[in-house]
């Protein structure tokens, strides 16, 4: 079985609750009537419910229906949900009537879903703007304990077994931390590797962080910061098996690893790259799936207390299935801490 089909029944055997709060977006809509109809999560769609049912109808989904739908500028808990979000945002001077206006905004009320136990998890994007799908997760349900930044991992499925775990690589941040200082990058070492045991399934992630450097063979300050992160994160994680600064080839050849890391726990066997900032990511990830044909899979978004998802806009009804059975995988993992 692979690594979606796996993510995908762990998502059925334990299924839970997923807001999609572009409730009328049609590429959504359709990925969520086949998430029901397939049993991958109990559903719940944001707007008004008469238009997401005629759009339902114009798609000729036969799997939506009015008990899954939630508008937020009508439901039962929306002072409630204002109130609360009135005294999380009252020091940034947020008073309750500006409150109750933004919890209409399906965004911040999937999000309050999310901080009051009514839902486990949030995936948006498909219409919206990143910032606008991460500003309310971070008012709302804020950062992971520990955690001050929040940073995107791609799941990379290439065609070359022999490297990563059976040719399953993750490789973080590419979606959110431009510059990351060494203390940013070290906990994005640390939610990457949460990343891959909770979506990829690594029973043990093997952390390179990855330099133009292997065990300093070049001086420089960005190597420095490599260095410097790789020993914050084995504070921050004792157990966690991680080494740096590694080049790529030394991190996931072995070979290349004899040479030029000798003893490293992690050189020539890596399974989680981590990058030293969102450039080197994004153009890394982009050339890998177009030159190596690797399916990419995410970003998934971490870092966040609860798991809330950004979609590229360019997404299609298969991306946004399997994020959700990703973003369910999360809040799985999120329950068992």
């Amino acid at each position: 079985m692979d690594v979606i089909a796996k993510l995908i029944q762990r998502a059925k055997d334990e299924k839970q609750r997923i807001v999609l709060p572009e409730g009328t977006e049609e590429r959504t809509l359709t990925a969520a009537d086949r998430a029901i109809a397939d049993q991958l999560a109990d559903i719940v769609l944001l707007g008004d419910s008469d238009e997401i049912m005629e759009q339902a109808q114009k798609l000729g989904l036969t799997h939506i229906s009015p008990n899954v739908i939630i508008n937020p500028r009508k439901a039962p808990d929306l002072e409630e949900f204002a109130q609360t979000l009135a005294e999380l945002r009252k020091r940034k001077g947020l008073t309750l009537e500006e409150a109750r206006e933004k919890i209409k905004d399906p965004l911040y009320y999937g999000c309050m879903m999310i901080k009051m136990g009514k839902a486990d998890g949030q995936l948006a994007g498909a219409r919206n703007a990143t910032s606008n799908v991460l500003r309310p997760a971070l008012q709302i349900i804020k950062t992971a304990p520990g955690i001050t930044c929040v940073s995107g991992a791609m799941l990379l499925l290439t065609k070359t077994p022999q490297y990563g775990e059976n040719g399953v690589l993750v490789m973080g941040d590419v979606a959110v931390t431009p510059v990351p200082d060494a203390n940013q990058l070290a906990q994005i070492a640390v939610c990457t590797a949460q990343t891959a045991k909770a979506v990829a399934g690594f029973e043990e992630p093997r952390v390179a962080m990855l330099s133009f450097s292997s065990y300093g063979s070049a001086k420089h300050e960005v190597v420095d910061k490599v260095i410097e992160a790789t020993a914050i994160a084995k504070q921050m994680m004792p157990d966690l098996s991680i080494d740096g600064e590694l080049q790529a080839d030394c991190a996931i050849v072995p070979t290349v690893a004899k040479l030029k890391a000798p003893g490293s726990p992690v050189a020539g066997k890596a399974n989680v790259l981590v990058v030293p900032c969102l450039e080197v990511g994004n153009i890394a990830y982009k050339l890998v799936q177009r030159l190596g044909e690797a399916q990419a899979i995410g970003p998934v978004l971490q870092g966040i207390a609860r798991p809330v998802n950004d979609l590229s806009r360019g997404c299609n009804v298969d991306d946004i299935y399997k994020m959700i059975a990703i973003t369910a995988n999360q809040a799985i993992a999120a329950k068992r801490i």
